[in-house]
């Protein structure tokens, strides 16, 4: 799997009915998998499995831990002034 999906990594998911939604990678499941996180109050994007497939990595990365929850997502996204980035919805590029 190429490195850009690694923790903390802001990508766009451009698949499914959150298509368009910035999320944080927060666990690496295999080559295919990744664990992401909007969170849900922020970005509208629920804790879920992704196939990498489905999503667009952006240079942005936050500085969390592997498998941190949800306020600790929040919190390091408020620290990084990365709240309104987060809201906006993109249109997905395919």
């Amino acid at each position: 799997m190429p490195a850009v999906f690694d923790i903390g990594r802001i990508c766009v998911k451009t698949m499914g009915r959150e298509a368009g939604r910035k999320c944080v990678v927060v666990d690496i499941i295999d080559d295919k998998f990744v664990l992401v996180t909007g969170p849900k109050d922020i970005s509208g994007v629920k804790r879920r499995r992704a196939n990498v497939k489905h999503l667009e990595p952006t240079p942005v990365k936050i500085n969390i831990r592997r498998g941190a929850s949800d306020e600790e997502v929040k919190k390091a996204l408020e620290e990084a002034g990365l709240i309104d980035m987060m809201r906006e919805k993109l249109k997905p590029k395919f």
